[in-house]
């Protein structure tokens, strides 16, 4: 009884089917934490970078 015990337990070990899929959903769940935690500083960052490029079109377009 104990030798099938640890086929099983080496079985279940060895069985890696959907270890993929679980560190996809947790890097997939740190990368949301991040977000959330430091949202206000990324949404100022994005504003300054989508500034940036409106002022640098808008000067680009009055030169022409």
């Amino acid at each position: 009884m104990l030798m099938q015990l640890k086929s099983k337990v080496g079985n279940f070990r060895k069985n890696e089917d959907g270890l993929g899929m679980l560190e996809m959903i947790l890097i997939i769940a740190v990368i949301v934490i991040i977000a959330i935690i430091f949202r206000d500083k990324l949404k100022d960052i994005i504003e300054s970078l989508l500034g940036k490029a409106k002022s640098k079109t808008e000067k680009f377009m009055d030169d022409k």
